[in-house]
């Protein structure tokens, strides 16, 4: 490959061979001798032609086994160098290349992946350096390969005084769009970067370039978030469904884009499907990952030493635990009882919208392994998670708060090749309540399908909110950090409430009950511009799910009406932000496309509270900042859009630092913008960015690029609700209204009366009425009405003697039910032939 293509492809800038500044490299030309530079046991190398070749033996496993380097290289913090140098692979091969700290943790100030070819290729790469050190180390990575090749070098060459780096991205045209998919009779609006101060015309074209629609746009000023000059553009108006749209404006023509909505279904379960391929502890079957095969990972086989026996870090404890499955929670091997928490209650949460929401549907099948069976594949996807997070508790009840590696390990690197030790770290007070909240939601969604495991799950919730109490400032250290996360929180008052409220809704004890009442956060303000919750801010979950799932709290409609308040706090930023997105922290911050889904989160359960839909709109608007209508005018959902993220951070999604590995499956969703700008490749190219710009698609940008599992909860939270919405347009209400009372109940049952009265002008020749079960409650004998139920959604439907109801009369009919363990509120939502109630 040409240098020029391969600095293009990396995003990198060239430099002149000769930049000003003493030569950094000792013997970098290698005409006579190879000293001072040094190899691994497993090399020799000599001199041939001028170069330094090496033989590289195959059947290595990872990048550093073997490796060619020079030490003692001095760095000037701020100063910034040139480094270059010559190289050639027979056959071709992908190296890497690092200036580095010589010693743990081997931070990389500049980090090349060059495809080598048999002719031999230049590279040349800058970077400014972040600190001063006298010995820092050039290393060329060698191994990985399973069959031998040869590697030479030459010119290697680091000088300082290069002119300063200025990373430029490439943002296309000035009209930036949902490149996606925007639903027919939904919002449709784009952004408009241009100098000028007027109303500009643009027109809509359909794939044949025919003009479909025309407008002005409307001027908005400087966007602060991109520091931009920019106009809306509104055309919401056009109605009618195709593909390969395109906007025009200001002599722009944005990228394609189509009108519809299976786009939406496609990505509920693209981003549902990407937990399978970050499970632990069991195969990746690559006829249901076709390109995303491999073998199990930390299961005790060599090389690593697995998750089925893991000790305590040194000192934490005399003991070990079998700690084996569950989600990898990012890009590394880690697994984190409070970021795990997050995702699979929101995994469960977007089920239980299913039942309970009115334009909720079905979620589609995820070609997993327990696929076929008669539990929806989301749940027997947060099954996988939900019992690695029960083997974390101790048999007091708390919780791990994470188990990793001994020390970082490097990328590439597939699960089932890393050879660190494996460390439980000492339990904390935020786990166990993590735990407390997961697996009470988890008893009443498993109920209906699996009793023993909903027991399970109770018993383990309530015997981690009783430790949670014994112990409740039991922190994660801020400093634990060598190896994974720290995932340290200060404050768990949060975590108190959103178990308490999970252990309320399930069971509807009195303790839960008063504590979630009694609790500053029932009533405070949770709604933040910075995002409504992340792993650390759970508040929010819990207040979400007693304003949405059926529950007796008292004051209940003050909690409904909340949520709604922090809705409409989203969508004045909305309508204030030219970009169109609930999020308006100023700075952006780490996993900010999290936070912006977050926030649509809680406008969709405003929409599900009061069917209105400037709610649902707002959801509609989110999601085009995340699909390309951004200041980058890119998607950063892998698959999704002309332009979209591909080399998220991940040790085994990692094609573009290895060849034979893919890039991230298809709904994996990018970080986004951070302006804390964390990993040396975004402090590198993005000093001084406006919040929108502070992201670049590097697989070793951690901090603006990484995927993770608390990424993608929230996206296919947000996609199955938009897949629910169909074309867009206002989906008609029955004339009806329900009477629903349990007029008695006893330790394994309860008596129930329903009431169906016709509110319309109309006969209703025919009904069948729906509802959910909160758990694993059962209808046994019933009278007046034909009944059918499936897990927990039961169907009544007419006799034919009460087939029609008449304007202003009513059917009345009633069953004995089977009860299950925990509460049994009436239903939220009846649906009365397939539409609800009005």
């Amino acid at each position: 490959m040409l240098a020029t293509a391969a600095l293009a492809l990396a995003g990198l800038t060239g430099v002149p061979a000769h930049a000003e500044g003493p030569e950094q490299i000792p013997n970098g030309t290698f005409d006579t001798t190879a000293d001072p530079w040094w190899h691994t046991a497993n090399l020799e190398f000599a001199l041939t032609d001028g170069r330094l070749c090496a033989d590289i033996p195959g059947g290595t496993v990872n990048p550093w086994d073997a490796i060619i380097g020079v030490n003692d290289i001095p760095l000037v913090k701020d100063e910034t160098y040139a480094f270059a140098f010559y190289a050639s692979a027979d056959p071709g091969k992908v190296a890497r290349a690092y200036v580095q700290l010589p010693v743990d943790p081997y931070t990389q100030y500049i980090s090349a992946a060059p495809e080598l070819s048999v002719s031999g290729d230049s590279y040349h790469y800058t970077f400014t350096s972040p600190v001063d050190l006298p010995n820092a180390q050039v290393v060329f990575q060698l191994g990985g390969s399973a069959t031998p090749w040869r590697f030479c070098v030459d010119n290697v060459s680091l000088q300082g005084g290069a002119p300063p780096e200025v990373y430029t991205p490439d943002t296309g045209p000035r009209v930036r769009v949902n490149q996606v998919a925007y639903l027919p009779k939904g919002p449709k609006n784009a952004t408009l970067v241009t100098d000028a101060t007027d109303a500009l015309p643009w027109k809509l074209k359909d794939a044949a370039g025919k003009v479909v629609a025309q407008g002005s746009t409307t001027p908005r000023g400087v966007d602060a978030s991109s520091r931009q000059n920019v106009h809306s553009i509104d055309f919401s108006a056009y109605h009618k469904a195709g593909t390969g749209f395109t906007l025009t404006a200001d002599g722009e023509t944005s990228r394609p884009f189509d009108i519809g909505a299976d786009a939406y279904q496609s990505l509920e379960v693209d981003a549902l499907k990407f937990y399978y391929t970050q499970r632990s502890g069991i195969a990746i079957d690559d006829a249901l990952r076709p390109g995303y095969g491999r073998p199990a990972g930390h299961i005790g086989t060599a090389p690593n030493q697995g998750d089925t026996n893991v000790p305590c870090q040194p000192g934490v404890c005399d003991y070990s635990l079998d700690v084996s499955g569950g989600w990898y929670d990012a890009g590394d091997h880690g697994k984190y009882v409070v970021n795990g928490g997050i995702s699979v209650a929101q995994l469960m949460s977007e089920f239980e919208r299913t039942k309970n929401a009115a334009s909720a549907r079905p979620i589609g099948a995820l070609a997993i392994p327990e696929s076929g069976d008669d539990v929806p594949d989301v749940l027997d996807e947060a099954r996988w998670e939900q019992e690695f997070l029960l083997k974390m508790q101790r048999p007091d009840g708390m919780v791990h708060h994470k188990i990793h590696d001994e020390n970082w390990t490097g990328l590439p690197l597939l699960p089932h090749l890393d050879p660190q030790k494996r460390e439980l770290h000492p339990v904390s007070t935020a786990a166990t309540l993590n735990l407390a909240a997961t697996a009470a939601q988890a008893a009443r969604v498993f109920a209906p399908y699996d009793a023993a495991f909903a027991a399970k799950n109770l018993a383990a919730a309530k015997k981690a909110w009783a430790a949670a109490k014994a112990n409740p400032a039991i922190l994660a250290s801020p400093s634990d950090g060598n190896g994974g996360g720290t995932y340290d929180d200060a404050d768990v008052s949060d975590e108190f409430y959103w178990a308490a409220a999970e252990l309320y809704i399930t069971t509807g004890d009195a303790e839960y009950k008063n504590f979630v009442l009694a609790s500053p956060h029932h009533t405070a303000d949770l709604w933040s511009q910075g995002g409504a919750m992340d792993w650390g801010h759970v508040a929010a979950l819990g207040r979400i799910d007693l304003a949405t799932v059926p529950n007796g709290l008292p004051g209940r409609d003050a909690v409904r009406q909340s949520v709604v308040t922090g809705a409409d706090r989203y969508l004045t930023t909305i309508d204030q932000h030219p970009y169109g997105l609930p999020y308006n922290p100023g700075d952006y911050v780490w996993g900010s496309n999290s936070a912006v889904l977050n926030d649509m989160i809680v406008l969709a359960a405003a929409y599900d509270i009061t069917g209105k839909l400037p709610y649902r709109d707002g959801v509609l608007q989110g999601i085009d900042y995340l699909l390309g209508r951004n200041a980058l005018n890119q998607s950063y959902v892998t698959g999704y859009g002309e332009v979209a993220s591909k080399n998220q951070h991940s040790r085994w999604y990692a094609h573009s630092l290895d060849t034979s590995l893919p890039n991230p499956p298809h709904g994996s969703l990018a970080g986004g913008p951070n302006s804390g700008l964390q990993d040396p490749v975004a402090q590198a190219k993005l000093p001084g960015c406006a919040p929108q710009f502070c992201y670049i698609d590097d697989i070793n940008s951690y901090s603006t690029n990484e995927v993770a599992v608390n990424w993608n909860a929230p996206l296919s939270w947000v996609a199955a609700f938009i897949a629910g919405q169909g074309d867009g347009g206002i989906s008609a209400s029955a004339n009806c209204k329900v009477g629903y009372t349990v007029h008695g109940s006893w330790p394994d049952g309860f008596t129930t009366q329903v009431t169906l009265t016709n509110t319309g002008h109309k006969a209703i020749d025919g009904w069948s009425l729906t509802w959910s079960f909160l758990g694993g409650q059962k209808v046994g004998h019933s009278w007046a009405a034909e009944f059918t139920q499936k897990a927990a959604t039961v169907t009544a439907a007419n006799q034919s003697y009460n087939k029609i109801i008449q304007p202003g009369q009513s059917v009345t009919f009633g069953f004995n039910g089977v009860s299950a363990p925990g509460a049994n509120p009436g239903p939220d939502l009846f649906l009365l032939n397939g539409a609800p109630c009005a």
